[in-house]
């Protein structure tokens, strides 16, 4: 005999329909809540403008485009550290970048989309607490005018360390080398104006042993990117970037007259963070020689080692491994290798050799500045009379500095394709990319 069952229909009936009702309500909000989808809001506030990226990820984090590109993107001129006397006024010229940032990330998505602000070179430039008050007052306008995720300590001027290990987390990325083991990782040597950034992937062991930095900061930082952990050694040179090395080169010669490092008919002078600097070439013209003993003094190569192996001017070198056997350099050792003819200035990235780069100095530090555009056309008028000391300066920082041997193969970059599109490895993109992953 079968048993009866006690729900009437009516009642059965209003069940199937709650339950598909809430079914179909769960599964409509998952479609509109485009929880398939990440985006971050970064802000670059640079010594000449700021500007705004806006990157779109998915669950995997792979990079979605935005319209036809790859990232949102729009700038504005003049930089925040133009508004030094006027921190409102420098904080609203930012608004216009935000309101068109927030009309790309879906309305939904806005309260768990990442906003952060890094500030460079121009900001660390300014005098007593004026990027204080700045950066204050971008964070008011944050707090008072968006529903993006906004953190105080997300607004922020970056140092070195950051910079390195966020170019070092966007190449990788672009490279599809996150997420695998530190082994398949490459390394990189960011060589821009006023620093250059070493970063690359060590060893649990050699992190373990990592020492302190001689400011008490540490040379390794921990991240977790794509489920892999890394530690990553990093450290910035501040004052040894292309731009500021040609003053620590001009101050390694002492008080002469004159520069070997200067080509030959040259009488000027050089100009950076408002110090001026005698340029002007010896009577007989530039000499590679005495140009690459200047250079190492420069770099403080002989500075004493407290630690087993160092790069220069005793900092510990990481202790080197899988992590540093792929090297890309960028910045201005792609824009010297275009320049000279190391590689093909229409490709986005290239192979060199750090001896291609000695080469090049021997012919321009044999020239004389009137001559240097028919050896190397290309060369931008402002960088002429540096061209012999620009070289032997990148040359004596990846050989003399780094420790590289002269005939190894290196990868000079500017940009990355990644599917069907160039993007640049630029450190917005890993900020964004660290920040995703950490909250996803």
């Amino acid at each position: 005999m079968k048993r009866q069952n006690n729900f009437p229909l009516h009642f059965l009936v209003l069940l199937f329909l709650c339950r598909y009702s809430i079914a179909s309500s769960h599964v409509r909000r998952l479609l509109l809540s485009h929880e398939s989808e990440h985006y971050a809001v970064i802000f670059d506030a640079g010594s000449t403008g700021s500007r705004v990226h806006v990157f779109r990820f998915d669950t995997k984090l792979d990079l979605l485009p935005i319209g036809n590109h790859i990232e949102y993107f729009l700038a504005i001129n003049p930089g925040l550290s133009s508004y030094a006397n006027n921190p409102k006024a420098g904080a609203l010229s930012l608004k216009p970048l935000l309101d068109k940032a927030e009309s790309v990330v879906p309305k939904d998505l806005q309260p768990q989309t990442p906003l952060k602000l890094g500030a460079t070179a121009g900001l660390r430039l300014l005098k007593a607490d004026a990027a204080v008050k700045i950066l204050q007052a971008v964070r008011d306008l944050f707090k008072n005018e968006t529903t993006l995720n906004y953190k105080a300590e997300w607004v922020s001027v970056l140092d070195g360390t950051q910079e390195g290990s966020y170019f070092w987390v966007a190449l990788n990325y672009l490279l599809g080398n996150l997420g695998k083991k530190y082994e398949r990782t490459v390394a990189t040597i960011d060589l821009g104006g006023g620093s250059v950034q070493m970063t690359y992937a060590i060893s649990k062991e050699s992190a373990t042993k990592a020492p302190k930095e001689p400011n008490g900061e540490p040379y390794v930082l921990n991240k977790s990117l794509l489920g892999t952990n890394y530690d990553i050694y990093v450290h910035s040179y501040l004052n040894y970037g292309q731009l500021a090395a040609r003053t620590e080169i001009f101050k390694a010669s002492g008080n002469l007259s004159s520069s070997p490092c200067i080509l030959g008919g040259y009488n000027g002078y050089y100009t950076y963070n408002g110090v001026a600097y005698k340029a002007s070439s010896p009577k007989h013209g530039s000499s590679l020689r005495k140009c690459r003993t200047l250079a190492k003094k420069a770099l403080k190569i002989k500075a004493p080692c407290k630690h087993k192996k160092c790069t220069f001017g005793g900092i510990w070198n990481g202790r080197g491994g899988q992590g540093f056997k792929n090297l890309y350099a960028s910045s201005f050792f792609y824009d010297y290798a275009a320049m000279v003819g190391i590689i093909d200035p229409k490709k986005p990235s290239g192979r060199a050799k750090p001896i291609q780069y000695l080469h090049a100095a021997k012919l321009a530090c044999n020239t004389k500045v009137k001559d240097i555009k028919s050896v190397f056309p290309n060369i931008d008028e402002r960088n002429i009379p540096f061209i012999c000391m620009d070289l032997v300066y990148e040359y004596t920082l990846l050989v003399d500095g780094f420790g590289l041997h002269p005939k190894q193969e290196i990868t000079v970059v500017h940009e990355v394709k990644y599917k069907n599109y160039i993007v640049g490895a630029a450190w917005p993109l890993g900020c964004a990319i660290d920040v995703v992953s950490s909250s996803s």
